[in-house]
């Protein structure tokens, strides 16, 4: 039997520092709160068995006030083991103005037999940041999974910056013929002020990148409406990825005041 979990997180602004206003989660959603050390404030989401069962489904709102920053991201990898009846994840975020958000989650791991559909919402004001990383893996069966559905939707004033949705289903070929030597997938936003100097850092080096024969990692970028990007890529493996967005992205600790990927750092419940 499938689990329905819903889960709430908001960030205001306390003066100099973003502080965690609220942080609920029914199981087997979890979120833990990071002590901070610097002006943004931090969360990190986990569920309850290691992973997604069959029938689960698990919707998280987030809310950061105006001013505020903050950083999601999640403890691990998220594991889709094998579900019949399909379960599904959505993230649902609203960011007031001159506030910033990073969504920076592990990858997507769907095993054998998985049926997965993952729906992210993001809701910008005017003046607003987003980082906001989506990785997907072929998992240890290498893209053996039965479906894998994902939505994303990033708007700013109303307006659609990303309205998009992509579907992976053996029953129109088999994936890892479509896919060849790629093992991972990819998709970056970068929208908004604080991130602007990142956002042209990425753009020139993509840009410069040779091509090259057989790459094991292929790039590419599009900017969007004024000072957005889209960033989409493919790698052989999920490692190569992961080393890439964070080469990309190596100025955000400085901005966020704290590095989103360090795994040492003492959590408050």
């Amino acid at each position: 039997m499938g689990r329905f979990a819903q889960g709430r997180l908001s960030f205001e602004r306390a003066g100099a520092l973003t502080a965690t206003c609220s942080a609920y989660a029914e199981s087997p959603l979890r979120l833990f709160t990071q002590r901070s050390r610097g002006p943004c404030a931090w969360a990190f989401t986990s569920t309850l068995g290691g992973g997604l069962l069959g029938g689960d489904r698990l919707r998280l709102e987030i809310s950061v006030g105006r001013g505020a920053r903050a950083c999601v991201c999640t403890q691990g990898p998220t594991r889709v083991f094998r579900s019949p009846g399909g379960c599904s994840s959505e993230l649902v975020a609203r960011v007031e103005g001159e506030a910033a958000l990073v969504l920076a989650p592990d990858p997507v791991a769907c095993f054998a037999g998985a049926r997965f559909e993952q729906r992210t919402e993001v809701e910008l004001s005017a003046t607003a940041s987003l980082l906001l990383w989506e990785v997907l893996s072929a998992g240890r069966d290498g893209w053996g999974f039965a479906r894998c559905r994902s939505a994303l939707s990033v708007r700013r004033a109303g307006k659609a910056l990303v309205d998009e949705a992509w579907l992976l289903d053996p029953a129109q070929g088999s994936l890892p013929q479509r896919l060849g030597r790629f093992q991972a997938i990819a998709t970056l936003v970068l929208a908004g002020p604080l991130f602007s100097s990142v956002r042209d850092f990425v753009k020139a080096r993509i840009e410069a990148a040779p091509v090259v024969r057989q790459a094991r990692l292929l790039e590419s970028v599009s900017p969007l409406d004024g000072d957005a990007l889209l960033v989409r890529l493919a790698g052989a493996s999920v490692e190569e990825v992961q080393r890439a967005l964070r080469a990309h992205l190596a100025a955000i600790p400085s901005l966020l005041g704290d590095d989103p990927w360090r795994r040492d750092a003492p959590y408050a419940a």
